[in-house]
């Protein structure tokens, strides 16, 4: 078992490994940039190390401080988090080469999965379908144009070592495309440090759904799925576990896709594999696997009783995979929805300040993971992300009424939150049908403005 713990990251994210670690013994080393100094988790960790002025690029993202403040405190391990270096090759090596375990995947597995256009053919390799497009990356716009033979339009033009919905166009005619293509690659260029672009057809009204794995490296198993279909500029707002669209027979081909491809790679730690859902087709399409725990992971924690972040722990450590699939099954309905500072009635525009009382919704099937207390300040330069309010319950239905009883319960004084687009999502009846899709929030928003108001 590991016994000290660097965590690599901040907020929300930092203070849930943080405690999963202390739960299981593992003395954890919290790194905080000036502007984080009062943040939770440099509270609640054993130990702190300033690594840096607020510039992400001059603290959570050197590589040289962190690896620094991980041998000043004589930690055996780092823990990356999501975001920032969660998915960077290079920091999973160098924190290797320095002789610590790093807790996820190998350099080698994250830039084979990273690469969207290498992950694409190791899916294929491992029978997962694929979403038609170019077999690998598309090298200027004439080799597009002949992309565009097999896929017609609409087409997705994505950003080949992308993430966050950034380098992706969407383009209807040919006219649409030739002037989106270079507007990616420069998208991506600027984004990555990598202007490799691929191709995709555009699958209408395609749900997200995304499947849990663990593994270690020899075996692995899922955790079943999650449906992430409500999103904004292709950024999830609201997560569901497990999905409603699926039958049983389709939903056990998807998990097994998933934990072949894991297999296939010799995956080791917490990694999700994302897929879109063609209903009308009744088919499912690989997209990518992200390489690290996630922000939706608490939702498939709700259902299965797995602690994903101490698995990753355990796994890091040195043991083997401890639940056997036959461990895992599902119970009830979990839904996540991500509390932001930002103002929805002006456009989501980002809104940091000072935290001037708070109340946390409780109750049965009730969970907050958030970095919040009464009059913390709110950073602006970090994501905008405050929280996350999960709940469980029996159906999907009594998930819906649960969490409108917890947001409304909810007290975030002196901040413009998220909060408002939830309570109206959580009325409506093409939510509550589970009606939707990766398009419809976007349109209905354009609808619904006025609900928005706090």
């Amino acid at each position: 078992m590991l016994k000290k713990l660097l965590v690599a990251n901040r907020g929300e994210i930092a203070v849930r490994i943080i405690r999963a670690a202390q739960d299981l013994g593992i003395a954890t080393v919290a790194v905080f940039s000036t502007a984080d100094a009062e943040s939770l988790h440099v509270q609640l960790a054993d130990e702190a190390v300033n690594i840096g002025p607020p510039a992400a690029k001059k603290s959570y993202l050197s590589v040289e401080a962190i690896l620094k403040a991980a041998q000043q405190t004589g930690c055996d391990s780092v823990h990356p988090g999501y975001g920032f270096l969660a998915e960077n090759a290079g920091f999973s090596d160098a924190v290797t080469a320095a002789g610590l375990v790093f807790v996820g995947p190998s350099g080698d597995a994250i830039r084979l999965m990273g690469d969207k256009v290498s992950a694409r053919t190791a899916a294929a390799s491992a029978g997962v379908p694929v979403v038609p497009g170019s077999a690998g990356r598309v090298e200027g716009i004439e080799a597009g144009r002949d992309v565009l033979t097999e896929t017609g339009f609409p087409v997705m033009i994505k950003a080949a070592a992308g993430g966050g919905g950034r380098g992706i166009r969407i383009a209807n005619t040919l006219a649409e495309f030739e002037l989106a293509f270079p507007q990616a690659q420069a998208e991506a260029l600027a984004a990555f440090g990598d202007g490799g672009l691929y191709m995709e057809k555009v699958i209408g009204k395609a749900r997200h759904i995304e499947v849990q794995v663990l593994a270690d490296g020899s075996d692995a198993i899922h955790c079943y799925e999650r449906e992430c279909s409500l999103q904004r500029r292709r950024q999830k707002v609201w997560e569901e576990a497990p999905s409603r669209a699926l039958s049983h027979a389709l939903r056990e081909e998807l998990c097994a896709s998933a934990v072949a491809l894991a297999k296939a790679v010799n995956y080791s730690g917490a990694g999700t594999v994302e897929y879109l859902y063609d209903d009308e087709a009744d088919r499912f399409y690989f997209i990518e696997m992200n390489t690290r725990i996630q922000v939706e992971h608490p939702v498939t924690e709700a259902i299965t009783g797995v602690d994903l972040v101490a698995e990753m722990l355990r796994i890091a450590g040195g043991e083997p995979l401890r639940p056997r699939q036959s461990d895992i099954s599902v119970k009830g309905h979990a839904i996540e929805v991500r509390l932001n500072a930002e103002d929805p009635a002006k456009d989501f525009a980002p809104f940091p300040g000072q935290v001037a009382d708070l109340r946390i919704p409780g109750g049965p099937g009730v969970r907050f993971d958030s970095m919040l207390y009464p009059g913390y300040q709110v950073p602006p330069f970090y994501d905008s992300l405050l929280a996350k309010l999960i709940v469980h319950a029996e159906t999907r239905e009594a998930a819906i009424l649960r969490l409108t009883r917890a947001l409304n319960e909810l007290t975030i004084g002196g901040l413009k939150t998220t909060k408002p687009l939830f309570l109206a999502l959580a009325a409506d009846a093409s939510v509550q049908a589970g009606d939707v899709h990766t398009r419809w929030l976007e349109g209905w928003l354009t609808e619904n403005a006025a609900a928005l108001a706090d």
